[in-house]
């Protein structure tokens, strides 16, 4: 039996079925403002791509967390 996903990340399937497009997409679109801090990546996905607060809060916090930042 597979573990139950808690936290930030188990919001990835309904940012997925939301917004049509895998995490990576997102995660890689975090790339161009990598050096930003936390929450103007935030504000990147929410202004830039329409994403809600708490999803864009939940896919910086990962991107963060798996780059070390």
């Amino acid at each position: 039996m597979s573990e139950k996903v808690t936290g930030p990340a188990s919001y990835f399937p309904s940012i997925e079925k939301k917004y049509g497009q895998p995490i990576e997409y997102w995660m890689s679109l975090l790339e161009a403002v990598r050096d930003a801090k936390h929450m103007d990546q935030v504000a990147f996905l929410k202004d830039e791509h329409g994403m809600g607060h708490g999803h864009a809060n939940a896919i910086v916090h990962v991107f963060r967390q798996r780059n070390g930042l």
